[in-house]
C-alpha cells in the first residue's frame, strides 16, 4: 500500500497514512488486507476525504461493498474524525501487476487451506497417497439417512458409484444444518476412495470468488480456469453466494459447461431452490434444474434421535482413546436422547451443541446422565426451539398473499407489492427464526444486512401505526390494515 502527502505542511499525513493501514489490517484481518490493499492501493488524506486508489473499477467495486465499513472505522480510529471516503482509478496501479508475489504466495496458503484438489500425475498408487492427505472431515459413513434425507442420499450414492451419473448435476438445497456440506463432502471422500485416480475439488462458492478476482489481479485467469475445468469431478457449496454477482456467474457457466460437455460430474449445494436464488441468470437456472434438484426437509424425530445417538457414541470414542476409563463420558440413556430429540426440532447442529453441553457438564460433575438433569441443564436451549420456521414457509405464504412469485421477493423489482411482500418476508424471518441480519440478505437475493434492518424498521413502524397498506393484487388494488396483514401471514406460516 503507497502513501501520498497532499500537504506539505502536515507532516503528520503519511504517519497517519501509515496508521490507517495498521488499523485496517487489524479489521479485516492481515490475510485480507495483504490481498486487497498492501500493493493494489494507495491512499490519499486530504480535505476531509481518503481517496483510494485502485488498478480497475472491478477491484473498487469489490473493495467498496465489502470492506467500506472497515475503511472508514480504520479511519476514524486514526484521525478521531468521520472522513468521505472516495474511490479512483489510479493509472500507475493500473499498467503494473499490483502484488503479484504476495499475493500469489497468500493464494497458494489459501488455496491449501480452502480447497481439496487430487491430480492424477501416474500411479493409482501415488493418487491413492495423495487423497488420504487431502481427505476431508465429513464422510458418507456418519451420515444417517432418514425419511427427510433419503432422496438425496440416494442421488449421492448413484453418483460416488457411477462413473458417469445420470445426475448431472446434483444439486442440493434445503437449510441450516440439515447434512448438505455433510453429503458434499462424503461424496469426494467415497470417490476418493472408491477411484484415487479420480481429480476432485471442493470448495465454497466464496472460495471460487476470491480466486477469480485473485487470478484477475495477478494475471493468471488462465492458470485458474485450467485449475477448475480440468476435474472430474466439481463440488461446490453455498453456490447461492453467486448471486447478484454478473461477471463471477459468467465465469462460472464456462466453468460448469467445460466440464459438463466433457461428461465429468458437479454438484452443488444451495440454501434454495435454483429458481428460488435471486438475481441470478437464466442461464445457470438452466443449467441446474436440468440435471437432479433435491431437497433435503428438517430431520424427523427418528433421525434426530439416531443422531443423538451417533453423535453421543462418537463422543464417547473419541474421549475414551484420549482419557482415562473412569473419565470417559457417561452414556446417554434413551429417555434423555428422546427428550432432546422431541424438544429440539430445528437442525442437526442445535441437537449436538445440546448433547455436548450436557455431557460436558456430566463429566465435569462426574454424574450420571439423567431425565431431570438434561432439563436443568438444557433449559436455555429449549426454551429457544420455538416451533421451527422455515424461510421458504415464509416466503411462500407472503407470495401467495401478496399474488407475486417467491422468485420476485428475491429479485432487485423495487415496485410497491414486490418491496412490501419483501420487507414483510425479512421482517418475519428475522422475528421467526435465528438467522442473523446478513443471513437473511444473503438468502432473499444478497441484499445487505443494512438493507434487511431498514425493512423490519419500517415494518415496525407500520405496525405502531396499525397503517393502511395499498398494493396490487392479481384481482386489482388491494387494502388493509398492517396489523391485520401481519395476523394472516403469521397465521399462514403457522399451518
Amino acid at each position: 500500500m503507497e502513501s501520498t502527502i497532499t500537504d506539505d505542511s502536515l507532516r503528520t499525513t503519511d504517519t497517519q497514512i501509515h496508521a490507517i493501514g495498521k488499523a485496517l489490517a487489524e479489521k479485516v484481518g492481515q490475510q485480507k488486507f495483504e490481498i486487497w490493499f498492501k500493493n493494489s492501493t494507495k491512499l490519499t488524506l486530504a480535505g476531509g476525504y481518503l481517496k483510494v486508489g485502485v488498478p480497475n473499477l472491478f477491484i473498487a467495486n469489490w473493495i467498496e461493498n465489502h470492506f467500506s465499513n472497515e475503511i472508514s472505522q480504520a479511519v476514524r480510529s486514526v484521525t478521531g474524525t468521520n472522513v468521505k471516503v472516495t474511490f479512483t482509478i489510479d493509472p500507475e496501479l493500473s499498467g503494473r501487476r499490483a502484488g503479484s508475489r504476495a499475493t500469489s504466495s497468500t493464494a497458494a496458503k489459501k488455496d491449501r487451506h480452502q480447497s481439496r484438489f487430487v491430480t492424477d500425475r501416474g500411479t493409482k498408487r501415488s493418487a491413492a497417497g495423495r487423497n488420504q492427505k487431502k481427505r476431508l472431515k465429513l464422510s458418507l459413513d456418519t451420515f444417517v439417512v432418514g425419511s427427510s434425507n433419503e432422496l438425496a442420499y440416494n442421488a449421492a450414492t448413484v453418483v460416488v458409484n457411477e462413473q458417469q451419473s445420470p445426475f448431472n448435476p446434483l444439486f442440493i438445497h434445503g437449510g441450516y444444518g440439515v447434512g448438505k456440506t455433510h453429503l458434499l463432502q462424503g461424496i469426494c471422500n467415497a470417490v476418493c476412495e472408491k477411484r484415487p485416480q479420480t481429480k476432485w475439488l471442493y470448495l465454497s462458492a466464496e472460495d471460487f470468488a476470491n480466486q477469480f478476482i485473485l487470478a484477475l489481479k495477478t494475471k493468471k485467469l488462465e492458470t485458474f480456469r485450467q485449475r477448475m475445468r480440468r476435474t472430474d469431478l466439481l463440488v461446490i457449496d453455498d453456490i447461492h453466494f453467486l448471486a447478484s454477482k454478473p461477471s463471477m456467474q459468467e465465469e462460472f457457466l464456462h466453468t460448469f459447461n467445460t466440464i459438463n460437455l466433457a461428461g465429468k460430474q458437479v454438484v452443488l449445494a444451495s440454501d434454495a431452490h435454483p429458481k428460488m436464488i435471486g438475481q441470478l441468470s437464466e442461464k445457470l437456472v438452466n443449467r441446474f434444474v436440468s440435471g437432479m434438484v433435491v431437497k433435503i426437509e428438517s430431520p424427523d424425530l427418528e433421525t434426530r434421535c439416531e443422531i443423538c445417538r451417533q453423535y453421543a457414541m462418537n463422543i464417547r470414542k473419541s474421549n475414551s482413546r484420549t482419557a482415562h476409563k473412569k473419565a470417559a463420558p457417561a452414556l446417554v440413556p434413551e429417555s434423555v436422547i428422546r427428550y432432546i430429540a422431541e424438544n429440539m426440532r430445528t437442525n442437526v447442529r442445535e441437537l449436538e451443541g445440546a448433547l455436548l453441553k450436557l455431557i460436558a457438564f456430566t463429566a465435569l460433575k462426574n454424574e450420571k446422565i439423567t431425565p431431570s438433569m438434561a432439563k436443568a441443564v438444557l433449559v436455555e436451549h429449549l426454551e429457544r426451539c420455538d416451533p421451527i420456521v422455515h424461510v421458504s414457509d415464509i416466503e411462500s405464504a407472503v407470495a401467495t398473499y401478496f399474488g407475486i412469485t417467491p422468485t420476485s421477493i428475491h429479485s432487485s423489482k423495487k415496485n410497491r407489492t414486490v418491496a412490501l411482500a419483501r420487507h414483510l418476508s425479512m421482517y418475519l424471518t428475522r422475528k421467526h427464526t435465528k438467522m442473523s441480519s446478513s443471513e437473511i440478505g444473503r438468502v432473499m437475493g444478497n441484499k445487505n444486512h443494512a438493507t434487511v434492518l431498514l425493512a423490519c424498521k419500517k415494518i415496525e413502524a407500520l405496525m405502531q401505526q396499525n397503517a393502511e397498506l395499498r398494493w396490487n393484487g392479481p384481482g386489482g388494488n388491494k387494502i388493509s390494515k398492517a396489523k391485520a396483514i401481519l395476523a394472516q401471514l403469521e397465521k399462514d406460516i403457522s399451518r
